[in-house]
């Protein structure tokens, strides 16, 4: 291949990972809200909601929406001085404008017919992966309690400016039906008698969205395709990555394990840049060895090899906490709940694998037909990841 074209698949790789760079990593897991909510009750009984919401974030959005100047000083300095108790008094004194924010974004249905909400007690605190929510209960007086009831969430929409993506949790067990959904602005609704595909649906977008939307996930996977040069090599360090998030995944969602994000994201950026800087030490050892397979030992990976295997393996467990983190459910042992964390993570595997699928026989054909070029392509994309791995690191810790 001649020089012009190996420069011109150069610059295109560092054009890629500039426009990577452009968008702010925050965006995958600092700009976003979730609502957590439960609705229960009987056929022909109360219809009970409790929404769990991000208490800084509902004093902006509902004194903003309700011109109450008052909500948000209170609201702002009970906030600052992380008193629990001073928070729910903020809201409870300014009970009207709060509950007129959700009333207005938060509708429940029976037979196609409004339910009327009646606030239930004063609002509660609580906190969820260290960030203080609270509670808010409501009572539905539905006419048509008979009919399919349906629960509709537009809460913290992207137009108000403060949050990105706000997506609800929901779990139900209403008239002797149980299960969960995740609503968001594309799908800000759901019916209690939504069938099992209907629910599979739901949590596989969101898993898959996830990962699309997650610009460090996603580069952490480049430094892993970049650095291997064989099927195999990318089917274990994918396999590898994947026993690892699934496990921690599961065990952060269900609250058996809590890290804090100001922990887990510092560590993510780094990952990235370690993953992406192995390959660029190899290929400092020389462009011969750096175009080496990893060996014939077991499975066909030497020391070298069963080394980033490992590394692998340790960050994998640390990328599970940042997918766990994007549902933010920490309710122990949620068994309501384990079925939907399982196809989330499915929908996390299903795009892995999509992309993996895509990149790496480019990479494979580049590498047989051009040896010299891909190493070029692969040293410019692994620079280029391990800087900004290395960026990201230190403003998450500056920002922690």
């Amino acid at each position: 291949m001649s020089p012009h074209i190996r420069r011109a698949l150069t610059a295109f790789a560092v054009l890629v990972l500039a426009l990577f760079a452009t968008a702010r990593p925050a965006l995958a897991h600092g700009f976003s809200s979730t609502v957590f909510l439960h609705v229960s009750g009987e056929a022909e009984g109360r219809i009970r909601t409790d929404l769990a919401l991000e208490y800084d974030l509902f004093v902006v959005s509902a004194a903003d929406a309700a011109h109450d100047d008052a909500l948000f000083r209170a609201g702002t300095a009970a906030f600052e001085g992380g008193d629990a108790k001073a928070q729910a008094e903020a809201l409870d004194a300014h009970a009207k404008s709060a509950l007129a924010y959700v009333e207005d974004r938060f509708t429940v249905t029976s037979g196609g017919s409004a339910c009327r909400p009646a606030h239930v007690g004063g609002f509660t605190m609580d906190r969820r992966e260290g960030v203080p929510y609270t509670h808010l209960l409501l009572d539905w007086d539905c006419a048509d309690r008979e009919s399919t009831l349906a629960v509709r969430g537009t809460l913290f929409p992207d137009a108000e400016g403060y949050v990105k993506g706000t997506k609800t949790i929901a779990t139900y067990d209403v008239a002797g039906r149980s299960g969960s959904a995740a609503l968001d602005a594309a799908h800000p609704s759901f019916s209690v008698e939504q069938t099992w595909y209907e629910r599979f649906w739901e949590f596989f977008r969101l898993g898959a969205e996830h990962l699309l939307g997650g610009i460090d996930h996603i580069l952490f996977l480049l430094a892993l395709i970049v650095g291997s040069r064989r099927p195999r090599e990318i089917v274990l360090a994918a396999t590898s990555f994947t026993i690892a998030h699934s496990v921690t995944f599961l065990l952060a969602a269900l609250g058996a394990v809590d890290v804090p994000a100001r922990v887990v994201e510092p560590v993510i950026a780094l990952s990235i840049a370690v993953v992406a800087g192995g390959w660029l030490w190899r290929l400092a050892r020389g462009r011969a060895e750096g175009e080496a397979a990893y060996g014939d030992g077991p499975l066909g990976l030497d020391r070298t090899g069963w080394t980033r295997l490992g590394v692998v393996f340790c960050f994998g467990l640390v990328h599970g906490l940042g997918f766990a983190g994007a549902l933010g459910i920490d309710e122990a042992w949620s068994w309501t709940l384990l079925w939907s964390l399982l196809v989330f993570n499915i929908g996390i595997e299903a795009v892995q694998l999509g992309l993996i699928a895509v990149v790496f026989p480019l990479l494979l054909l580049l590498r047989r037909r051009a040896p010299r070029t891909a190493l070029w392509v692969t040293g410019a994309i692994s620079a280029g990841v391990a800087a900004m791995g290395l960026v990201w690191c230190v403003q998450r810790v500056l920002e922690g």
